[in-house]
């Protein structure tokens, strides 16, 4: 029998930079999610999970933003994804199209078939767990408003349960 217990590294907000450590605790992890501002395709390369990646556009994700060489990779970021995992499924969005403080219960309604919705844009760390479907925010994972330092989420996700983890790192002396 396989097992049906797997792990789900959220990050968001990497703004160019990924903080190593937040790609530590990630690329430990069976699929990362990335909700978007990654502003470089060398982020995208240091996310290495064991199964998939899924990642979204940002408002900052469009090709004037990014190397010109790039321009494909972000060009082909979608503005949404979905991620089934046992138990639920994951929708993603950067949320920027909700203003700057996205509405949880307009998301809700929004993703209503969802277990689980990941959203970035705020870099404010928020797990919201008031009502189905949860709303997360992972916080910002580089180095720009990191409101206490660079972060990340990890789902631990079966068919009877889900448990997040906040992963919160101290500014680093260096950024």
């Amino acid at each position: 029998m396989t097992n049906k217990n797997v792990t789900v590294g959220i990050l968001s907000d990497s703004h160019g930079y990924l903080d190593p450590r937040v790609a530590e605790v990630v690329n430990q992890c069976d699929y990362i999610v990335h909700a978007g501002d990654i502003f470089n395709a060398q982020v995208l390369a240091q996310l290495k999970p064991a199964k998939k990646l899924v990642a979204v556009s940002g408002n900052n994700d469009y090709p004037a933003f990014w190397k010109a060489e790039e321009a494909a990779i972000v060009k082909a970021l979608p503005p949404t994804a979905k991620l089934q995992l046992p138990g639920g499924t994951i929708y993603v969005e950067h949320g920027h199209r909700l203003g700057n403080h996205p509405d949880h219960n307009e998301l809700r309604r929004d993703h209503a078939e969802a277990k689980l919705i990941v959203y970035g844009h705020t870099h404010h760390r928020i797990i919201d767990q008031q009502a189905e479907p949860w709303v997360v925010n992972p916080g910002a994972s580089g180095k720009v408003r990191t409101h206490g330092g660079p972060s990340c989420l990890v789902l631990h996700a079966s068919e009877e349960e889900w448990k997040i983890e906040t992963v919160l790192f101290a500014d680093s002396a260096a950024a």
